[in-house]
């Protein structure tokens, strides 16, 4: 599995970022978490408001800072 926070650095997407891996540790899964700073590959995937959130390649969330247990919700799904 492949996730990606999208977002320039800011604290926002180092929550984000930090979230996502809390999330997988609780559940016991392992991923690659990407963090995709340039503003031409986060366009790219239709968002203009950061963060973002991506999981196989797929857009989950954008423009909010998910919670730890969001993220777990939307992972128990896939």
């Amino acid at each position: 599995m492949k996730i990606k926070v999208l977002g320039p650095g800011c604290r926002n997407c180092v929550t984000l970022a930090n979230n996502t891996e809390e999330a997988l540790k609780e559940l016991g899964l392992e991923a690659e978490i990407i963090k995709v700073t340039d503003f031409k590959d986060i366009a790219s995937y239709g968002i203009m408001s950061t963060p973002g959130l991506v999981i196989d390649e797929e857009v989950v969330s954008y423009g909010k800072v998910l919670k730890a247990s969001a993220i777990k919700e939307i992972l128990e799904k896939r």
